[in-house]
């Protein structure tokens, strides 16, 4: 049985999250403004099938997703780009790998007790972020 990640999450920490918004060519302005935001995550899980929602008070994101279902991505609100995206479980652990202009892009969740750890990657630079469960 895979992890229980349904619930509300708080950020914590956002570790190099200005590094990664440069691979990804996001403005400067834009990366002013988002590395100062304190984002919320809103996950509700059905067995393999997520929707998630990622607020703040400056962008929000929605994800749907089947984990083992390739789908096409539109970024939108984050670096508006087209992207290939598969998430697959490695242990309770959710890894996405997205295929697209930029290299080595992705993502991995896990939980730890009441806190959810994203790894964020984009070609040479990775972001990690912890949320709390509300």
């Amino acid at each position: 049985m895979p992890a229980d990640y349904n619930g509300t999450w708080e950020m914590e920490t956002n570790e190099n999250f200005e590094g990664y918004m440069v691979a990804l060519d996001i403005d400067f302005a834009t990366r002013k403004i988002a590395k100062h935001l304190k984002q919320t995550k809103e996950i509700i899980q059905d067995g393999d099938n997520f929707k998630t929602k990622t607020l703040s008070t400056f962008r929000n994101y929605e994800l749907n997703y089947t984990v083992g279902v390739e789908f096409e991505e539109h970024t939108k609100g984050l670096d508006n780009r087209v992207v290939k995206t598969l998430v697959t479980w490695d242990g309770d652990k959710l890894v996405c790998v997205q295929k697209g202009e930029k290299k080595n892009r992705g993502w991995k969740h896990w939980i730890e007790g009441d806190l959810l750890h994203l790894e964020l990657t984009c070609e040479d630079q990775v972001c990690h972020q912890i949320f709390k469960k509300k």
